[in-house]
């Protein structure tokens, strides 16, 4: 009987993968080294977007600024220590990428509290467009007329946008022109306040028209809080001594 031949079994070579399941161990060192990296890069957390301060600053020598904004030149970093010791201030990097980086010499929690303020100023007196939205029906009752209509001048005095929907329920789809008679009469009531901004469309079951008001927001915001102001003294004027 002849001698039966196996062949012969491969053997895997150091640093490969076998042929058999090799996609899946590819995809389980690939996750390992994602997860490697990803450790590597937080390992020293998340980095701080606030300036370096006093004994913070890295580096031999620095260019300085004054308290008022004078330029001292450049220093060595002892020194510029020393200086901010002297009058009782902090010493600031504010341009770390100069060469050498520029320092200033000031009140740190002083500059950090009125950059907040003046951010919260900002954000306070920034303006967003915001677009409300209005429906009505095609033979609506002339009391909810002139509520909606209310909504409509208070949404405008405001500085906001407002998009008027038509809703056509049944047969009232065959009259398109009742919904658009309705919407040139609120265009023509607040009129005064705001405009047409987008013409009345049909789209599917409704019909669509936006106005715009003829007040910026910012104006809007601004009358709103005089008249704020001008309501609270009247009444400190009108309270009992």
């Amino acid at each position: 009987m002849l001698p039966v031949h196996e062949e012969p079994r491969l053997r895997p070579r150091p640093g490969r993968f076998v042929r058999q399941g090799a996609g899946v161990d590819r995809l389980q060192i690939s996750c390992a080294a994602v997860r490697q990296s990803t450790a590597r890069c937080t390992r020293g957390g998340p980095i701080s977007a606030e300036p370096r301060i006093n004994d913070r600053i890295r580096v031999p020598e620095v260019r300085l600024v004054g308290p008022s904004g004078e330029q001292v030149g450049i220093v060595p970093l002892a020194k510029a220590l020393e200086l901010a010791q002297e009058y009782d201030l902090d010493l600031v990097e504010v341009a770390a990428n100069a060469r050498p980086p520029v320092c200033k010499l000031m009140d740190y929690g002083k500059f950090k509290y009125e950059s907040a303020m003046k951010a919260r100023e900002a954000r306070k007196n920034q303006a967003h467009t915001v677009i409300k939205e209005m429906k009505l029906r095609p033979k609506i009752d002339p009391h909810d007329y002139d509520t909606k209509k209310g909504h409509v001048v208070r949404f405008l005095k405001q500085g906001d946008k407002v998009k008027i929907t038509i809703m056509f329920r049944g047969r009232e789809q065959s009259r398109p022109e009742l919904g658009f008679r309705l919407l040139q009469r609120l265009a023509e009531d607040v009129q005064d306040l705001g405009f047409v901004e987008s013409n009345p469309k049909q789209d599917g079951r409704n019909m669509i028209m936006v106005l715009g008001p003829h007040k910026k927001k910012t104006e809007a915001m601004a009358e709103a809080r005089e008249a704020k102001a001008a309501r609270k003294a009247e009444q400190q004027g009108n309270a009992p001594a």
